[in-house]
């Protein structure tokens, strides 16, 4: 398992807190997967793909040139043993995410015993999806918590597919 981290999440949508969360990770991986996961129990506002994009473009923007975007529809810790990764990123809010983040690595130590996982203290711990998602069903403005790429994804300007993409 060389220097390589998977950070999955629904990200629906992504905030300026993952991405705080994927620039730490960046830094002392290698390779950082950023993986969308599909939990086909949730029901998503944005669709996987269009996220996937949206996340590749402002990973672009920011120079994350180690980080690659992928979309996981199976468990997360047999994409990590796909992927050769040894390490699941997590961001962390409170206590509340800690607990709940330990009981999933307890549950995916058993799929995969190679996966440790690697905590990261989020910066602004009011910031989740669902707030930002709240937010703007009000109207009110979310740039500063969004970055521009999700922003134009929210507001309907689906973003468009380069080669790069494909």
């Amino acid at each position: 398992m060389r220097n390589t981290a998977i950070y999955p999440g629904s990200f629906d949508p992504f905030t300026n807190g993952h991405l705080d969360i994927v620039k730490k990770a960046s830094r002392l991986f290698a390779r950082v997967y950023v993986v969308v996961s599909v939990n086909s129990a949730k029901r998503r506002s944005y669709s996987a793909e269009d996220t996937c994009l949206a996340i590749r473009r402002t990973l672009e923007r920011e120079r994350l040139d180690n980080c690659e975007v992928c979309i996981c529809r199976d468990l997360v810790a047999e994409f990590a043993k796909q992927r050769q990764a040894g390490y699941m990123i997590r961001g962390l809010r409170n206590n509340l995410d800690y607990n709940y983040e330990e009981n999933l690595a307890e549950i995916n130590k058993l799929i995969n015993p190679e996966l440790e996982y690697v905590y990261f203290r989020a910066e602004n711990v009011a910031l989740s999806s669902s707030m930002v998602k709240e937010l703007f069903s009000y109207h009110s403005d979310i740039s500063r918590y969004v970055p521009q790429a999700v922003l134009e994804l929210m507001e309907g300007e689906a973003p468009e597919q380069t080669d790069a993409d494909n």
